[in-house]
């Protein structure tokens, strides 16, 4: 009861700061609504890219990896950094100085119209496919874990599913959908608070349980249980090899978060170019730290439930109910939950976006007022909520490994745009053509190698890891998008245009900080190979 109190507190506490901070939010134009105004600062966008990203398919689905293969995944994590970084330097300037609200806008001015399109139909694609239904469901999952629900209500688990799924995907709505961005980030502000903190109390319980109180004690038994767990230098054999981070790894990164609509929106809505790099470097640099929240607590629980769980993306929840006080589950709960309709309305709320500003207003209502284009927007975004809801609780038969299920399904979005981002920032006179070329060869040529040559075919033993067809299939494409270019240029060489929306004068210590952040993640590798 305690537990169930301490959740509700906290959750309506979240519920009431963010109502209380958007109440007047100025809600009818584009702007306002998918962008809060442009007004972010750097401590909201820091907060808010975090909590984007801790959602339970990270947390949950990397700790279950972390309980298999020990630190070799915090790969997933300390790279992000490097990413965060290159995003600051390189590609959130441009951003700004386009004045875009979502990244297919750019591809309308670099490329035409019908990429764009193409672009938000393959994010819109992923979101509904993929991630949405992926968090409500790895989300419900870790809810009916800590609190027992089944017993809790008298139901059946696949019951319980449905009424989490259900309870979670109502609220993120109303957050996401009738609240627009700004609500969304002060509710991730407050839960990446209690997140971290949070976050941070799960290993140090784990340690004391094992060290039968002692953090020391704990820290030396986990090391001398397992000591290879401490590799973080992946074989062949790992789910992250080590080869894998000069390859596909950093273009993932890179896509995440440089291009992918659901984070980097944050940082297109900061109130100039100073405080959005300032926002990203913030998050890069907590970043750092994300093994102790993503990988640490799965080996503790490898060592505590003595590597038996049948489901290794339990381990995590079982975890939080085994070591932490009766009275602070609930509030732990409370902020888990916070982080699951964080990714949940995040990626409705950029749903609501590319739908509005790229497919309504370009195709359906060229002349659409600002005020259509958000109401419709909305209609979408319940229809994707509703479609999410009912999926959801259908993939509880999701293969083993959440987390590296959820990277490599990405993949057929991800580095097709990446590939026309990329090329489109770096060339002046590759066309139009080129780019739709490789947007839709690279995500069928990445569907048929991952999903009918390599389980067919060739089995999965003898085909490349899921990472090396990505940077395989990223080098192919940006070659034949230069090969086009050279064949067929465009006849005016592409300027990118500075619409003065936003000051783009850029933080003087963004290359000193962002080298530090980089030399210390070169080092932590050092530490733990």
């Amino acid at each position: 009861m305690i537990a169930v109190i301490s959740f509700l507190l906290f959750t309506i506490l979240v519920a009431g700061v963010s109502w209380w901070f958007t109440r007047h939010a100025e809600q009818e134009s584009s702007d306002g609504y998918f962008l809060g105004g442009r007004s972010l600062t750097a401590g909201v966008i820091a907060s808010s890219l975090l909590l984007t990203n801790l959602s339970t398919e990270q947390i949950i689905g990397l700790n279950g990896q972390a309980y298999t293969e020990g630190i070799l995944v915090m790969c997933w994590e300390t790279l992000a950094a490097i990413a965060m970084v290159v995003t600051a330097l390189f590609l959130l300037p441009r951003y700004l100085k386009g004045g875009i609200t979502t990244v297919p806008q750019f591809l309308a001015v670099r490329y035409d119209v019908m990429t764009k399109t193409l672009a938000s139909g393959l994010f819109l694609s992923g979101y509904v496919v993929v991630l949405l239904p992926i968090v409500l469901y790895s989300g419900a999952l870790a809810i009916v874990t800590i609190f027992d629900v089944p017993a809790a209500f008298g139901i059946s688990h696949t019951a319980a599913l449905w009424l989490c799924v259900w309870g979670i995907g109502i609220l993120g709505s109303i957050y996401a959908i009738f609240g627009g961005l700004r609500a969304v980030v002060y509710s991730d502000t407050i839960n990446a608070l209690g997140l971290l903190i949070g976050g941070i109390l799960i290993p140090i319980f784990g340690l004391m349980y094992i060290g039968d109180g002692s953090l020391g004690t704990g820290i030396s038994k986990l090391y001398n249980s397992n000591p290879e767990k401490w590799n973080a230098i992946g074989d062949s054999s790992a789910s992250v090899p080590f080869s894998t981070i000069f390859t596909g790894m950093m273009l993932v990164q890179l896509f995440y978060w440089g291009t992918n609509q659901a984070i980097i929106q944050r940082a297109l809505a900061a109130k100039n170019l100073q405080e959005g790099q300032k926002g990203l470097l913030l998050a890069a640099g907590v970043k750092i730290l994300g093994p102790l929240i993503l990988v640490l607590p799965g080996m503790i629980a490898y060592y505590i439930f003595e590597g038996a769980l049948e489901i290794p993306d339990q381990a995590y929840p079982k975890l939080v109910k085994e070591v932490l006080p009766v009275s602070l589950v609930g509030f732990f709960a409370a902020v888990l939950f916070g982080a699951i309709l964080s990714s949940f309305n995040s990626a409705l709320n950029s749903s609501v976006t590319l739908f509005g500003l790229d497919i309504y207003k370009q195709h359906f209502n060229k002349t659409a007022t600002d005020a259509q284009v958000i109401r419709n927007g909305k209609r979408f975004g319940l229809l994707l909520a509703l479609f999410a809801m009912f999926i959801a609780p259908l993939i509880a038969n999701a293969p083993a490994g959440l987390f590296g299920y959820l990277q490599e399904v990405n993949g057929c979005y991800s580095i097709p745009i990446l590939t026309i981002i990329v090329v489109g920032y770096l060339t002046k006179y590759v066309p139009a053509i080129a780019a739709k070329i490789a947007i839709i060869l690279g995500a069928i040529l990445y569907f048929i190698s991952q999903f009918i040559l390599k389980p067919y075919v060739f089995g999965e033993e003898n085909y490349p890891h899921f990472l090396h067809v990505m940077a395989i299939l990223f080098v192919m494409n940006v070659i034949l998008m230069l090969i086009i270019g050279l064949i067929k240029p465009r006849e005016v060489a592409f300027e990118l245009p500075y619409t003065k929306q936003v000051s783009i004068e850029p933080y003087k210590y963004v290359k000193a900080v962002g080298l530090t952040i980089i030399i210390i993640v070169v080092m932590t590798y050092i530490v733990f190979s």
